[in-house]
């Protein structure tokens, strides 16, 4: 179909092949015969508004439908016309000759039914794209390189760990009974965190007040009487756990007990391994270098860990873990190890203290590990709030609590308990 101009529709009867409406309003199915008008059929100031149109084949040369570019502006004069779309959908569009510039008014029928009237804008304009994709080749900022983070506190952590270290040195080499006072209190302390977070986190009510008075017992027992008394108060304690749990509904009896029992395990009667390295003739000693060797793998996995860290060691356990962090842990304690027990420990060799490096460097991370595993079954991050910096008693307990028999056995081994 050619077209010479964009304005109001031509009268009846007019150049051939105008697809339009006859006298009667009634839309033929074939070209109307006709002459041409002499020229536009709006007045003259209107007619500055004619353009000249460019041909436009009566069928796409693709052979598609002939509104596959209906996202442009229509070019073409009056237009009377049933299409249907790809979609399904029937149009009727009907050109006024009363709109200015050649507006064509358009009757629409989606698919659900609805009527839908549509005036498009008299200039036509050329589709653009709504999402520009950017240019391939266009400059990048750069993201700027952000610094790793220690992850807490340095400074509080550095303060409270001098601070308790202190009262670790005064009372360890001043007298022994006090030291064995301030194992007991961090025993009870640890306890409380623990039941205290099961049963906020778990609804198990795990009896603190026989575990408390049975833990302490326990440290006492272990440091008078050596191992027996240790086991023998570990009995007791788990039985009053028992009784204890009996004056209460039976609903949830078994796993509150269990737990109890477990708490009682866990912290006093590890703890008492410590109490009862204190009872050698260099006990002192031995006790700091399982301090020291403990301390000092914990700081070897960190420092490493944290600056040279890229392997996971268990990322499901202990996501901020890494292998390089335990080599650095490794590392650490077996160099301190082979010197303390060189120079410190009576009747040491410096191989010895590389076994007892490597295995206080195991203990420890899997300790460590094993408390990282009690805290994420919680769905907590610390077990406490007590010391800035390190969190409670209890996460600075979970690396010595598991290492403590296995110094006490290896010194006992290499050195005797004399």
């Amino acid at each position: 179909m050619n077209d010479s101009s964009w304005g109001a529709p031509p009268r009846a009867g007019s150049q051939a092949g105008y697809w339009g409406p006859n006298d009667h309003g009634a839309v033929p199915h074939g070209p109307v015969q006709g002459a041409a008008p002499a020229g536009p059929a709006y007045d003259a100031p209107e007619a500055q508004q004619t353009r000249s149109m460019p041909i436009v084949p009566d069928v796409p040369a693709h052979g598609g439908n002939q509104d596959d570019d209906r996202g442009a502006a229509r070019l073409g004069g009056p237009l009377f016309r049933d299409e249907t779309f790809r979609d399904g959908t029937f149009r009727d569009e009907t050109s006024h000759g009363a709109t200015s510039h050649g507006g064509t008014f358009r009757n629409e029928t989606s698919p659900a039914g609805t009527f839908r009237d549509e005036t498009p804008s008299a200039q036509p304009a050329a589709a653009v794209p709504q999402n520009p994709e950017p240019m391939p080749d266009a400059p990048q900022p750069a993201s700027a390189p952000q610094k790793k983070s220690a992850g807490r506190d340095l400074t509080a952590a550095i303060g409270v760990g001098v601070g308790l270290g202190a009262v670790i040195i005064a009372s360890l080499f001043v007298v022994k009974a006090v030291f064995v006072g301030v194992i007991a209190v961090a025993v009870v302390v640890g306890l409380w965190e623990l039941t205290s977070r099961l049963q906020e986190r778990k609804g198990i009510k795990a009896p603190l007040v026989p575990l408390a008075v049975g833990g302490a017992a326990m440290v006492v027992a272990g440091y008078v009487r050596g191992a027996e008394g240790a086991w023998v108060a570990m009995a007791l304690t788990a039985l009053a756990v028992l009784v204890w749990r009996m004056t209460e509904p039976p609903e949830g009896y078994l796993k509150d007990v269990t737990a109890g029992v477990f708490a009682a395990f866990y912290v006093p009667f590890l703890a008492t391994f410590v109490a009862m390295m204190l009872t050698a003739d260099d006990g002192a000693l031995r006790v700091m270098t399982f301090l020291l060797l403990t301390v000092v793998s914990d700081t070897g996995a960190y420092a490493v860990g944290w600056r040279f860290g890229k392997h996971k060691l268990a990322p499901r356990i202990s996501p901020g873990k890494t292998r390089e962090g335990l080599l650095g842990a490794v590392s650490f304690a077996m160099v301190v190890g082979a010197l303390c027990m060189e120079f410190v420990i009576e009747d040491g060799t410096w191989w010895q203290g590389l076994l007892l490096g490597l295995a206080v460097a195991v203990s420890a991370t899997l300790g460590d590990l094993g408390e990282s595993m009690i805290k994420r079954d919680l769905g907590i991050k610390d077990m406490g709030t007590l010391l800035p910096g390190h969190g409670g008693i209890m996460d600075r307990l979970d690396s010595l609590l598991p290492t403590a028999p296995v110094v006490w056995l290896l010194l006992v081994l290499f050195v005797g308990s004399a």
